[in-house]
């Protein structure tokens, strides 16, 4: 019955994701996008705002086509600066707040002894430093930061050791998204 609820779960924010991404749509179509720009001055604070929904899973859509309209009128540098450093508060909302609900969700819907095996494989050997590293590339990536951070928590990132790497992997991951919107 725990992992049908917990299934459940995942099957709903998988949902949100999916909502999210049909909200930047309509928001970009509608013109809605354009006006939260213009509000916020298309800048450093545009940016901020933009770089801390662009770590959630639920929000990455609507952010990734706010920063992409920012740099037509900003540089990347600022944008990318300014948004990482949003995202990295984001990320450390995400890390400090909501970070057991994730992992809990993923825990309750595989088998006791799955779990048990994934979870002691990342105390031991190569799992031990990998798993911050395929985190931080998660971060970097367009996947939901909520996975990344999962794997920093479960690997016991300190949140000395967070920062800089959030902020980083947030700005290569901005940049990314820039030029890749650049070839469309």
């Amino acid at each position: 019955m725990r992992r049908i609820k917990a299934r459940h779960e995942l099957l709903k924010d998988l949902l949100f994701i999916l909502s999210g991404i049909v909200i930047a749509v309509l928001l970009s179509q509608g013109g809605l996008l354009d006006s939260f720009i213009y509000i916020l001055g298309s800048g450093a604070f545009a940016s901020f705002v933009a770089g801390i929904f662009f770590t959630s899973a639920f929000t990455i859509a609507p952010s990734s086509l706010a920063l992409a309209r920012i740099i037509e009128s900003v540089p990347l540098q600022t944008v990318a600066f300014w948004g990482a450093l949003g995202a990295l508060c984001g990320d450390l909302i995400l890390f400090l707040f909501i970070r057991d609900k994730f992992t809990d969700d993923l825990k309750n819907s595989l088998k006791p002894s799955i779990v048990k095996h994934i979870l002691s494989s990342f105390h031991l050997g190569f799992m031990k430093w990998l798993s911050p590293i395929i985190g931080a590339f998660i971060i970097a990536s367009p996947l939901p930061d909520e996975l990344g951070l999962t794997l920093l928590g479960i690997s016991k990132t300190r949140l000395s050791l967070l920062i800089p790497i959030s902020f980083v992997m947030n700005f290569l991951g901005i940049c990314a998204l820039v030029w890749f919107a650049n070839l469309f």
